[in-house]
């Protein structure tokens, strides 16, 4: 497996599902992990578990100074970041666009949308300076494709894989590493979220159907290291059989 022993990291979403399990893997494999949600008591709580290479951040990725103090954090700690994933999500509010309320529906886009594009915008000046660096975003197949109920997050979702496949254009000849995953349905609280509301072919899945986060937090992994150069700039898809077979996961 990649090893990242040096490498800094800083993972948004992190306080559960694939956000937390990328947080422990990177730091079994070697890296300083900074975490960063919205809940101080768990991040706090996973850090402590992870021990004295990782710190936790209370950060709401929808507020640019918020992400801004996040890098900080990393770049005082551990001297620097190497590794930027932005996880934290949101599928809420899970409606059809005649009834959704407008202030729920912006939300999301601050989150799934502006949050990316603050991460991206608060790493990178750090990561030029130091001549290089890994972004990965969490995507979905929902970027691609419409379903119902889901607008919001189909559409930030899309947002958010073309501000990925932008930032690799303007980036990728600078030593920055920029590309997106595409984890597929992920045993997380967001697919209880989905189960609940009852609506579209997603929320009929039972929960068996779901990969464990661990399956995209070894991706994740994987894309930190030059072995995955050859997806710069593109989405990867867990649901690729190929790419669980290169991933020992099928």
């Amino acid at each position: 497996m990649t090893d990242l022993t040096g490498k800094t990291a800083l993972i948004t979403g992190a306080s559960r599902g694939i956000g937390e399990a990328a947080a422990r893997l990177f730091a079994k494999q070697g890296a300083n992990v900074v975490l960063a949600a919205r809940g101080q008591d768990k991040i706090s709580r996973i850090a402590d578990e992870i021990g004295a290479n990782a710190r936790a951040v209370a950060c709401d990725v929808a507020q640019f100074e918020d992400m801004r103090h996040a890098v900080d954090l990393a770049c005082e700690a551990f001297g620097g970041l190497d590794i930027l994933v932005g996880n934290a999500g949101m599928i809420e509010p899970i409606s059809h666009i005649e009834s959704t309320d407008a202030e729920d529906w912006g939300r999301a886009i601050d989150v799934n949308l502006k949050g990316v594009f603050h991460g991206m915008r608060a790493a990178l000046p750090v990561m030029r300076e130091k001549g290089g660096g890994t972004i990965i975003t969490i995507s979905s197949g929902a970027a691609h494709s419409p379903l119902e109920g889901w607008s919001a997050y189909c559409a930030s979702k899309a947002g958010a894989a073309m501000l990925t496949r932008s930032a690799h254009l303007e980036l990728g000849g600078d030593g920055l590493r920029i590309m997106g995953l595409s984890p597929g349905t992920v045993a997380t609280q967001m697919q209880r979220e989905i189960k609940s509301s009852g609506l579209n072919p997603v929320s009929q899945l039972e929960w068996e159907d779901h990969v464990p986060p661990e399956w995209p937090a070894k991706c994740l992994l994987w894309m930190c290291d030059a072995d995955s150069d050859d997806y710069l700039g593109e989405e990867i898809s867990l649901r690729d059989e190929a790419i669980r077979q290169r991933l020992g996961l099928s």
